[in-house]
């Protein structure tokens, strides 16, 4: 949601910048070799590896955060080259621990390192236990997302939390450095308010709360979007949590939440906010299920396994049927989400078609759709290669339909991509998020059943 609002004056200012005409400087990037065979778990390593890389090789040296950009061409309008994201940080916290699984770094490195983010976040500028959208990287204080955007941001929050809690159970029974890092996070958990971002006690959750604005960009959040996870989190707090109300009327608004609406021969399942009748942007469903575990998860709303899956296959078969006549769509190019386009940031969906690819919503949509997604990344390396390829993995989007091609990432597009690819592999992320006992119980009270509650 908060990636497709362009009408934020500061969004438009600070995102819709410098995209015309972007050419991949193949002269210093790395190249994609098609002369090279590669099983499928060789390019799926590889790409994980190279894409780890943003949170690693590009943290923000300071904080050690993930920075919200990375441009190859080292074009930055807006000097905003340090500012970390809070978001991306969550996916960038799960990547390190795909890091250390795979191999890319020791697991002495990515202790040491996390250890570096969670001291920062520790005395970083926090709003009622909330941290804001965007942080200054050298100094830890709040970088306005907006002029009112200037405090708590629950939903990059959430997005936060949810790393920070997959980290802590991966330590919680290692060394004793390790399970002290488990217990510094743990207090930055249990320090966060969901329940002052209900507004007074609303039977909703506000995105923002700013110490000069208070509640004035005035903003519940109701399903369905990108935001399930916060809900789950709210309830699921032992310090700040919130009744279950909050989720049923704020977010599934009484059921109204539910869609009877079909695309391509599939079920919707949920309407989408704002897309009625069709889906939304692919990162709907990745954000919350990085660590939220959608196989076999139910509640009286949804199937989420069958949302999610049904969302990647009908923007697939959208793709594959190109109502727009787009050069490039087609079974080995297809996903549309929130990303960079010729024209700037824009939210990419089959309602909103500006015939960008973004690499993010196939490959981070491998759990859901494995051969499908899979096409995809053989046919961004082997044969586009270096003109969508470089330093940190794929770059955020391309256009074959007008011949654009731009040298730079997004973190909260990088981060899903290492997360989702192992989800779909071990399913490492999904089993240790789900096995805290916080989450377990704020699923119950939801009303949600899993395989993974115990």
């Amino acid at each position: 949601m908060r990636k497709q609002l362009l009408a934020i004056p500061l969004l438009a200012a600070q995102l819709f910048y410098g995209c015309q005409g972007a050419k991949v400087n193949t002269a210093t990037e790395p190249t994609a070799t098609t002369s090279e065979s590669l099983s499928d778990d060789e390019l799926l390593t590889k790409v994980q590896e190279r894409t780890f890389q943003y949170f690693w090789e590009g943290a923000e040296p300071t904080s050690g955060l993930a920075r919200e950009r990375i441009h190859m061409d080292n074009v930055y309008p807006s000097n905003d080259r340090n500012v970390v994201t809070t978001g991306a940080t969550g996916f960038g916290l799960m990547a390190i621990l795909v890091g250390i699984e795979r191999g890319f770094i020791t697991r002495d490195e990515g202790v040491r390192h996390l250890q570096k983010m969670v001291n920062y976040l520790d005395t970083a500028d926090r709003f009622h236990g909330a941290w804001p959208h965007w942080i200054e990287g050298e100094t830890g204080k709040v970088k306005p997302f907006g002029k009112k955007d200037n405090g708590g941001d629950l939903v990059e929050t959430a997005f936060l939390v949810q790393g920070l809690l997959t980290v802590r159970q991966y330590l919680q029974d290692g060394t004793p450095q390790e399970q002290a890092l488990a217990g510094k996070i743990d207090k930055l958990w249990k320090e966060v308010d969901w329940n002052w971002y209900r507004k007074g006690g609303e039977n909703v959750l506000y995105w923002h709360w700013s110490p000069e604005y208070a509640w004035e960009m005035n903003f519940p959040v109701s399903g369905y979007n990108e935001c399930l996870v916060m809900y789950v989190l709210a309830a699921s707090s032992p310090t700040h949590g919130v009744p279950a109300e909050v989720y049923h009327e704020g977010w599934a608004q009484n059921g109204a939440i539910k869609s009877d609406a079909r695309m391509y021969g599939r079920d919707v399942v949920l309407n989408h906010n704002g897309h009625q009748g069709s889906v939304g942007p692919m990162f709907w469903a990745h954000y919350s299920y990085l660590g939220l575990d959608p196989r076999g998860l139910k509640d009286r709303y949804a199937d989420y396994w069958k949302l999610n899956q049904n969302h990647t296959l009908i923007q697939r078969d959208y793709c594959v049927d190109n109502p727009k006549n787009f050069k490039g769509y087609g079974e080995d190019a297809w996903g549309l989400t929130s990303s960079y386009s010729p024209a700037g940031y824009a939210g990419h969906s089959p309602k909103h078609d500006l015939g960008v690819i973004s690499p993010t919503a196939a490959l981070s949509s491998y759990p859901y759709a494995p051969k499908e997604s899979m096409t995809v990344i053989r046919h961004l390396y082997e044969d586009l290669g270096d003109k969508v390829w470089g330093t940190y993995g794929f770059y955020d989007a391309f256009s074959e339909e007008k011949d654009w091609y731009t040298p730079r990432y997004l973190g909260i597009d990088q981060g899903p991509i290492v997360v989702m690819l192992e989800n779909g592999r071990s399913g490492l992320l999904w089993d240790l998020f789900m096995s805290a006992p916080e989450v377990q119980q704020g699923l119950k009270k939801l009303g949600f059943e899993s395989p993974k509650i115990k």
